[in-house]
């Protein structure tokens, strides 16, 4: 079991800490977090260990998981990573490109590990039909929330759009060609719904929707390939396959049949790939831990992190 120990103990950070709890790979040794107040308060209710500060807690622990605001991703990375700790860290990973290359460099000099806190990688939903995701040449992505002033220190770009970045990077194997965007502030001095427009060298293009003030949830991408369309609901966990195939020689009665003016007809065949029920945010920890156990390579690495934050700068200098 690693020692590990959490930075931030808010809402979030308290989601870590009661997982890190319960799971069998890891000895929660305890948190720090900045008000002295709130600490108190988490200590005092869940029976955590409180440390008076940041360098104790990394002191004590093999692990460091950073749940803290992002604009203080790096300071306490690197404060982790110069002890030697493993890093875990919330998405996104910093608030600039410059600083999340200045921690692959400090990781790599340091000989750590980490991994950077993009759940949606372990949503069922995805990992039940990611491996079907191998020619897609559009995709569009609509994620929106009702408002919460959590995350409003940061555009909407960081706050929910980068899920999806980091989800298309992860499936289009090809450099990012050209980035067009807007995005309106609303009620905050950052933009609050954006849209993005990004293609990629082997003409891959992928639509983007991200809204903070929303008047209901909804996390759904769309990937469509000349053999199938593929649709992934974040939210309810649910996924869908449509294929299309010549059509047998004797067909169904019931069976959808589409037929061009050539008079080629084709067979829809829909398909529900089976999603496992799962805690996203544990797995994320869990195979951190097993890949600094086994010396492999995280799932999301500091540099896909990286490469997901460089694409949202791209998006938010379009503004």
């Amino acid at each position: 079991m690693l020692k590990v120990g959490v930075l931030g103990a808010g809402h979030l950070g308290k989601i870590h800490l009661r997982l890190l709890q319960q799971s069998n790979k890891y000895e929660l040794v305890g948190f720090y977090d900045p008000s002295k107040e709130n600490a108190k308060n988490v200590a005092k209710e869940f029976g955590y260990t409180s440390f008076e500060t940041i360098e104790a807690l990394i002191d004590a622990v093999e692990v460091v998981d950073i749940v803290t605001p992002t604009l203080s991703h790096f300071d306490c990375a690197e404060k982790a990573i110069e002890k030697g700790r493993h890093i875990f860290i919330e998405k996104p990973i910093t608030k600039t490109v410059l600083e999340a290359e200045q921690i692959k460099a400090l990781a790599k000099k340091h000989n750590v590990k980490g991994q950077v806190g993009h759940v949606e990688r372990f949503n069922p939903a995805f990992t039940a039909v990611k491996d079907m995701i191998d020619s897609t040449m559009f995709i569009e992505c609509h994620r929106l929330a009702e408002f919460n002033p959590r995350g409003t220190d940061v555009p909407v770009v960081l706050d929910l759009m980068i899920h999806d970045i980091d989800i298309i990077l992860s499936v289009v194997k090809s450099e990012v060609k050209n980035v067009h965007a807007s995005g309106v502030a609303v009620i905050s001095d950052t933009p609050d719904i954006a849209n993005a427009r990004i293609e990629f060298e082997n003409g891959c293009v992928a639509n983007l929707t991200a809204s903070r003030i929303s008047m209901k949830n909804m996390r759904k991408t769309r990937f469509f390939q000349k053999d199938a369309y593929i649709s992934v609901d974040f939210l309810s966990k649910e996924s869908e396959v449509v294929r299309m195939k010549d059509v047998p020689e004797n067909p169904d009665e019931f069976a959808m049949i589409l037929q061009n003016a050539e008079g080629v007809k084709k067979q829809i065949y829909f398909e529900n790939p089976e999603v496992e029920n799962n805690n996203a945010i544990l797995d994320e920890l869990e195979t951190f831990a097993d890949a600094i156990n086994n010396n492999t390579t995280p799932v999301v690495t500091l540099n896909q992190a990286t490469e997901a934050l460089r694409v949202a700068q791209m998006i938010i200098d379009c503004f």
